[in-house]
């Protein structure tokens, strides 16, 4: 089964996005900020990471940097999931290694079809 990691400081759009992917038979792990997502990456890398921007403690951007600078480890597919939807923050996302971008708000429909495009499912 494959893992994803949802982070965002929302416990709803948490709850809802564990709900929705473990309906496309994902293992779920959460993390409510980057940090708290870096950690649970040391711990075990997920297949996929579900990334808000806007979140106290170390931010969507700052957690994708981090994580991609790191060596010798497999690479999960990153997806933002966010509000921020001008083009200048969806060029910021891709040209620091996000895969897919979502604009919040999402349903089942939208994650389904970005994780295909991606290879997930």
């Amino acid at each position: 089964m494959k893992t994803c990691l949802v982070v965002d400081d929302s416990r709803v759009i948490r709850k809802v996005a564990r709900r929705i992917l473990e309906e496309l038979d994902f293992e779920v792990v959460e993390a409510v900020d980057g940090q708290d997502a870096l950690d649970a990456c040391d711990r075990d890398m997920p297949d996929a990471v579900l990334l808000d921007w806007n979140m106290p403690v170390m931010d969507g951007l700052e957690f994708m940097k981090r994580l991609r600078a790191q060596e010798g480890v497999e690479q999960p597919i990153v997806v933002f999931c966010t509000t921020e939807n001008d083009m200048a923050h969806i060029r910021t996302a891709i040209e620091a290694g996000a895969n897919e971008y979502i604009m919040k708000p999402f349903d089942r429909e939208i994650i389904e079809a970005k994780f295909v495009q991606v290879g997930l499912i």
